[in-house]
């Protein structure tokens, strides 16, 4: 099949840049064994001659495209400007963030393209591209959108978790959000989800829409799995740390949980390893037994080192990628509801492969155990190993596709 995928707000490549982008990126490269695979996308920071060269090795063609002149310009700020903008979106029915970022020369020629017949399906990988597909396409290609997560649950699991960094913003802008995810995901043939708690949160905007769970990979062999315990009483929290799920629980977990380990464990230390920190989670550096690393060149080194990983999420929806590499490092987890999503870790019916947490006591009572118990650190290690090698490889979520595409 003739795969035309749009992802245009996020080059995909270097695959480590980021989640969305090493989910397209391993998707595409699964894709492209049985398909001709063409990706449209922005002339980014990322899609350098290099980047574009090296992911041509695995797809057959990279259209670039330069971005629209208001890519790069400033968001409002004051009210009257931020009421502009609501009002824009309500008459639109596009959020702002979508609409700035509207090139008609690349809606030409994907409208070109399909017309034309050059292409037998096309791919959005993240919703946000929804506005280069016209309704018509789904009558003449199939047309899927890999949305990531619901942009309507998003916003609402942030102001529910008190996590929104615009909450009065949030709150009139989710019945439009509702509305928005409704009419675009009526242009596709079929929606991909990534977590069964996403696929709920979509069907109930869009009843009878077609939604399959193709849940986020790792590679096995970036993430090797540890060769030995290491001992000691260092965490580690990984992941963008300009995002704000990440920026929330980075900050939580310094400034709530943390000093309460240290209390019992004064020699702990505790890492927050993630490229692009904004400045508050920069300040958590000053804090004792806390660092702050910025990007670093090999997560899956700093993985090994760690005694206990914490992704001590809030808010967020869809699988987790850092849950993911950490378990696949061996690295035990413990975790929130939020964090494990989509996960089977510790019911009646699967071995024990991670332990839940969801307040400063239950996080703390829990890296006790692990920090004290080497036995079953080794346990969770090996159970989350065999979870991830035998569910969560980029070939089994790549299987998952190509059964959408065949349906």
């Amino acid at each position: 099949m003739r795969l035309l995928v749009l992802s245009l707000n996020t080059f995909p490549y270097p695959p480590n840049h980021g989640a969305a982008e090493g989910r397209t990126f391993n998707l595409i490269k699964q894709l492209s064994r049985h398909h001709k695979v063409t990706i449209v996308a922005h002339k980014t920071a990322n899609a350098t001659e290099a980047n574009v060269h090296a992911l041509k090795q695995w797809v057959d063609d990279v259209k670039t495209f330069p971005q629209s002149a208001n890519q790069d310009a400033k968001q409002p700020s004051n009210p009257l400007q931020q009421a502009l903008r609501l009002a824009q979106f309500a008459i639109t029915a596009t959020p702002p963030n979508v609409s700035f970022r509207f090139s008609p020369d690349v809606y030409t020629w994907v409208t070109q393209q399909i017309e034309a017949g050059t292409y037998e399906g096309v791919i959005c990988e993240h919703s946000i591209n929804e506005m280069y597909v016209h309704p018509k396409f789904r009558q003449r290609v199939k047309t899927l959108v890999d949305i990531h997560s619901s942009v309507y649950g998003w916003v609402l699991n942030h102001l529910e978790a008190g996590a929104s960094e615009n909450a009065w913003r949030d709150r009139l802008y989710l019945p439009l959000l509702a509305r928005y995810e409704k009419r675009y995901c009526g242009k596709f043939t079929h929606l991909i989800a990534t977590t069964p708690d996403d696929r709920q949160q979509l069907q109930q905007l869009i009843p009878d829409a077609k939604i399959t769970i193709v849940s986020n990979g790792v590679d096995l062999e970036t993430f090797t799995y540890r060769s030995q315990d290491p001992g000691g009483q260092s965490l580690i929290f990984i992941g963008a740390m300009d995002s704000s799920h990440n920026i929330d629980a980075a900050c939580y977990l310094a400034q709530e949980i943390f000093p309460q380990v240290r209390q019992q464990y004064p020699a702990a230390t505790l890492s927050l390893v993630g490229a692009r920190p904004v400045k508050v989670v920069k300040e958590l550096d000053n804090l004792p037994g806390v660092t702050v690393t910025g990007r670093v060149p090999s997560i899956t080194d700093y993985i090994h080192r760690g005694t206990v990983g914490i992704v001590p999420l809030r808010a967020g929806l869809g699988i987790k990628t850092k849950t993911l590499e950490s378990m696949a490092a061996g690295i035990p987890i413990v975790a929130s509801d939020r964090g494990l999503e989509g996960l089977q870790v510790d019911s009646d019916s699967v071995p024990l492969r991670a332990l839940r947490a969801n307040t400063p006591a239950d996080y703390v009572k829990a890296i006790e155990q692990l920090f004290e118990n080497a036995m079953l650190r080794q346990t969770l290690s090996e159970n989350a190993r065999h979870m991830i090698e035998t569910e969560y490889t980029w070939e089994i979520a790549g299987q998952r596709y190509e059964q959408v595409l065949s349906s």
